[in-house]
Parts: structure tokens; C-alpha cells; sequence
């Protein structure tokens, strides 16, 4: 996690010399949120992400209880340009749902995709792009630990996609099946000090009877060039499902390639209450290549 939510970006913007591309010298993941950085893993690069969850639901008011696991995975390539990325993206979940209701008590087992899309996002602003300020003051400590006021003005990249929900899909609302659109703007602000706020507003499912809007507001803070913490808050908006979803956790870097994380999640209403426990893993396979510049010599 670099230029994506995490400490390694900014422990590249904060303490090595400042590099303007979408390219890191680690990983760049999205975990172990589930925000979407507004920066791109870089051209030629192949990235894999996954995880495994626990679900523990408890729906008092209608009496029911879910328990299972499920898996979310993310597969990202930087393609053609360091602003552009494709992606497919998932959760898998298989759980147990049990009615608590003494007049009608029954169990059911289910497995299906929660989520599967596949689309693209592209980075149209970056404020850290050629920002000659931005250099280290050779000559000032304070200098380059002041608060810098282009610090508030954020990165910006869009994403659009595409839905695939399968016939009679438990997790989905009635009659949702087949392809839907799905579009996001996504922000990124980089400040002094290891800190890094992220934000998603997404438009999921456009034109069937159940969209919904979602944002998930992420910050993170490193305090080594191993080890982020992170906090995050995702709303959903709909009339099959609503929540304000919590998450805290961290990762740690094991290799420049190679990334380890862990968080849970949980919300303050019992329409149904949740609680999850999940880990996960991220890991690049890096084919980048610097394009060289041609200086007329």
C-alpha cells in the first residue's frame, strides 16, 4: 500500500525522494479497507488481493441469526498509461440462515456472489504531478514539517463498471439479475506526518428498481515504513438494504511485493447487528518499466 490508502505511499512522499508517478517501489493495495485508492498500480503491473472473512448477523426485531465465511478477492493490471487500471473484483459468501421465530422455525444454507464486477478507473487529477514546491528544503527540518495547504486538495479518479448478478442470488434484491452499471469518484489527500484520507462516493446497480448509493470515508496513518493502522466508515443507502459499517485494522509489509492485513468490522444498529473478523493478503507480480525520456541529445 503506497499510493494507495497507506503508509508506504506516504512513507515514499515523506521520507525518500518524491516520485510523481502512478508507479511504487511497493505494493500498492487497496486493502485492508475496502476503499478504492484514487491511484493505479502502475503500467505492467499485476496485482492480486484476498481475503477471508468471518459473518455473524443477529436480526432482532425479525428474529433471524446468519453465521458462515466468505472470501473477497481483487485482481488489478496498469494498462497503457500510469493513469489507467482495470480490475475485476468479488465476495464470495456461504453462510447458515436460521430463524429464531417460534411459530416457523427453519434453517437454510446458501452460497452465491455477493458482488462481481468487472470495470476500470482512471486517474484524472493529480496534485502531486510535477509540483516543483513539493520538493524537500534541503536547508529546513520545520520547512518540510510545515502543514501545507495544497495538501487539502485531493487526487481525483473516476471508475466505471459493470455488474453480473446471477439468477435467484440470495444476497441480491428481488428480480436483480444479469448486468447493471456501476460508477465511482474516488479521492485522495496525502498530509505530513503519515496520514492519508481517502473517500468513495458510488453509484451501484444504476437503473434497476434497487440502486444504491454508497460512500466509505478511510484514514490511515502510518508510524514505521512496516507496520499502517486504519480506520474507515462505509454507508449504504437503499431501499432493499441500509447500514453505516465500521472497520479497524492494520497491515503489515512483508516484502516490497508482498503485504499482510487484518481487520473488523461492525455496525451500532440490530436490524440486523454485525460484526465480521477478516485477513487478508495482497501481491504483485512487477513487470514495470520506466518509459525513457528523450532529451533531444
Amino acid at each position: 500500500m503506497s499510493k494507495s490508502k497507506s503508509f508506504f505511499l506516504v512513507f515514499i512522499f515523506c521520507f525518500a525522494q518524491i516520485s510523481y508517478a502512478q508507479y511504487t517501489e511497493v505494493i500498492n493495495s487497496n486493502r485492508p479497507g475496502v476503499s478504492k485508492s484514487a491511484f493505479s498500480v502502475g503500467t505492467n503491473v499485476i496485482q492480486l488481493e484476498l481475503g477471508g472473512f468471518t459473518v455473524k448477523e443477529e436480526h432482532t426485531p425479525l428474529r433471524y441469526e446468519v453465521e458462515g465465511f466468505g472470501v473477497d478477492f481483487s485482481a488489478r493490471y496498469g494498462l497503457l498509461f500510469e493513469e489507467l487500471e482495470i480490475n475485476i473484483e468479488g465476495i464470495y459468501q456461504n453462510d447458515t440462515f436460521r430463524s429464531l421465530n417460534a411459530a416457523i422455525p427453519f434453517e437454510d444454507t446458501r452460497s452465491n456472489f455477493k458482488q462481481f464486477a468487472l470495470g476500470a478507473k482512471y486517474l484524472v487529477y493529480d496534485p502531486y504531478k510535477n509540483a516543483e514546491e513539493d520538493k524537500p528544503n534541503l536547508y529546513s527540518y520545520h520547512a518540510n514539517r510545515q502543514f501545507k495547504w495544497k495538501s487539502l486538495i485531493p487526487a481525483v479518479a473516476v471508475y466505471a463498471g459493470a455488474n453480473f448478478d446471477s439468477k435467484d442470488n440470495p444476497y441480491t434484491p428481488p428480480g436483480i439479475e444479469g448486468f447493471s452499471p456501476k460508477v465511482m469518484v474516488a479521492t485522495q489527500n496525502n498530509f505530513e506526518g503519515g496520514w492519508v484520507f481517502v473517500m468513495n462516493f458510488i453509484k451501484d446497480r444504476i437503473g434497476t428498481d434497487y440502486s444504491d448509493f454508497q460512500y466509505i470515508l478511510t484514514l490511515t496513518h502510518s508510524f514505521s515504513p512496516q507496520w499502517v493502522i486504519f480506520g474507515e466508515t462505509q454507508g449504504i443507502k437503499s431501499d432493499f438494504y441500509a447500514d453505516n459499517l465500521l472497520r479497524f485494522g492494520g497491515a503489515y509489509l512483508w516484502t516490497k511485493d508482498f503485504q499482510l492485513d487484518a481487520n473488523i468490522a461492525f455496525n451500532t444498529k440490530d436490524t440486523p447487528s454485525v460484526f465480521n473478523i477478516a485477513f487478508g493478503a495482497s501481491y504483485r507480480f512487477d513487470f514495470h518499466q520506466d518509459k525513457e525520456i528523450d532529451n533531444g541529445f
